[in-house]
């Protein structure tokens, strides 16, 4: 049983900026979007990767790091996709479709590997930040946040880029009782070692590529 992680920011927040610290043969990339990373270093990502990729890799994964940035561009360009039909159900689709992404995740990588989403944010009807989606037709669908154990929130005060773990009540952060203080490094490395220490999850590094 894998598990997903939801890494939530505004564009600029400092998400893919967090993968900084790992190295290149511990950690595969689902670069959705295909856009550079905000960083010299190289790493081992898959550019322009949808579901079918995604799904192919992580049914044998040789890596016992993934993420997924940005996961919110597979709802995105799933609607690009099916712009010209009509009908409620195109909404269902997408968020069923994201839905057994993280279900697979869940059920059929091992027990050690971590996939994390990286995921934009938006204010809600409610006035409440959120995961973004597609609109209210996918919200009445899939609530994103609900699917996770771990959602960590990307904020920036002048030059400082940190996660925040826990909601205050204004954001949907979340993570189990004292696996990590309520404002930490944004470093997802750090992240991943904290986990993993917290669950007593063993991995044994591969280096091969994806």
């Amino acid at each position: 049983m894998g598990i997903p992680v939801l890494i939530l920011g505004e564009s600029g927040s400092g998400k893919s900026t967090a993968l900084r610290n790992f190295d290149k043969e511990e950690v595969g990339i689902f670069n959705v979007a295909g856009k550079p990373l905000p960083f010299r270093k190289k790493m081992n990502k898959v550019d322009n990767a949808g579901y079918g990729t995604i799904m192919k890799i992580l049914k044998k994964p040789g890596l016992k790091k993934y993420v997924i940035d940005d996961s919110q561009y597979l709802m995105a360009f799933e609607s690009f996709d099916h712009a010209k039909e009509t009908g409620y159900g195109k909404f269902t689709n997408m968020a069923l479709n994201f839905r057994n992404l993280i279900d697979f995740v869940i059920r059929y990588t091992p027990e050690d590997v971590i996939v994390y989403f990286l995921h934009h944010t938006e204010v809600g009807e409610n006035g409440k930040l959120k995961a973004k989606t597609l609109g209210k037709m996918l919200d009445n669908q899939l609530t994103v946040e609900g699917l996770f154990s771990i959602v960590l929130l990307c904020q920036v005060e002048g030059s400082e880029h940190y996660f925040i773990t826990n909601s205050d009540g204004s954001n949907p952060a979340k993570s189990p009782m004292e696996m990590f203080e309520l404002k930490i490094p944004n470093d997802l490395k750090a992240v991943d070692t904290a986990i993993r220490e917290y669950w007593e999850i063993g991995e044994k590094e591969s280096k091969d590529a994806n």
